[in-house]
């Protein structure tokens, strides 16, 4: 698979801060990543370095598999990474008909991915009478004239209300089934479960996982479990058990955390026969919020 993004042991510091630290990491091609982490975590920083408009400290970077030079590949790139910034008095095909004759690409593409943002109904429409939601439309629509091959977002529902953040997210979805990467970051769990394919975790510059989504919530899952007494039997039992790694008290449950596949037939029975009879028994697959506090949490 094509390589588009390489990231190797990329440093960032700003005086004593090491917003970057270390950072390793590759965007395959056709793929929607999604960098996750809190606020403050070297996500924005990580772009800019990529996009060439903050300065590396140490380390290095190349687009697609080190062909072209940085300034030869990012124009195959489209990016966003501030607020939408256009002129309010003029209409959206004007502000984006400027877009095209800066970067010395034809008009031709201007309805059709306006279509896509879903504004063309408005496409005569001042940007000063455009909600923000629109406004972040038009910004997606004016980083895809150029046909990138891989299309950069820096939170982009950021700020928007239920239904914009529903449009932005079916937009993303319908461009990465065009054929197109897609590079996100975000501090919102649920956006990259539901949009994003891969996912990098960093906090305070370092990377604490890179792989799919899928994998990062495949584990073997967890029980939740309850019992009207005896609980700290119960917790002696189930630490006991081949194949339960953690045990852990939360909201009056205990969350058994599994390394290996058990059913909770077996574990009913187990516990029945030592003289424990639940009150509650559910079997059920981490979500990416619960992998997310974990990694977080686990790695001081």
């Amino acid at each position: 698979m094509e390589t588009i993004l390489s990231i190797n042991n990329l440093n960032k510091k700003f005086g004593k801060i090491h917003a970057v630290n270390n950072l390793s990491f590759e965007i395959q091609k056709g793929n929607v990543y999604g960098i996750l982490g809190p606020n403050g975590s070297g996500k924005s920083t990580t772009l800019g370095i990529i996009l060439n408009v903050v300065n590396k400290t140490t380390g290095e970077f190349s687009w697609f598999d080190g062909s072209l030079s940085t300034h030869q590949a990012l124009k195959k790139v489209g990016a966003i990474i501030e607020r939408p910034n256009f002129y309010p008095y003029m209409t959206a095909v004007q502000n984006l008909e400027l877009v095209c004759k800066i970067k010395e690409i034809p008009f031709t593409k201007i309805e059709e991915k306006l279509k896509l943002v879903n504004l063309f109904e408005r496409k005569n429409s001042k940007f000063s009478t455009f909600s923000l939601g629109m406004k972040q439309r038009l910004a997606i629509a004016s980083a895809l004239l150029n046909d990138p091959e891989i299309l950069i977002l820096d939170e982009p529902t950021n700020g928007l209300d239920p239904q914009g953040i529903h449009e932005i997210r079916q937009i993303i979805k319908t461009i990465a089934s065009n054929g197109t990467t897609i590079l996100l970051a975000s501090h919102l769990l649920d956006e990259v479960e539901k949009v994003c394919s891969h996912v990098v975790v960093i906090r305070e510059g370092i990377k604490l996982y890179s792989g799919s989504v899928d994998e990062m919530i495949a584990s073997y899952g967890l029980f939740e479990l309850k019992v009207e007494n005896n609980q700290e039997k119960l917790t002696e039992l189930l630490m006991s058990f081949d194949g339960i790694e953690t045990v852990k008290n939360e909201d009056d449950k205990l969350i058994a955390k599994l390394n290996k596949p058990i059913t909770a037939a077996e574990i009913n029975s187990y516990l029945f026969k030592n003289g424990i009879v639940l009150s509650h028994l559910v079997k059920r697959k981490p979500s990416l919020e619960q992998q997310f506090l974990s990694l977080t949490n686990n790695k001081k």
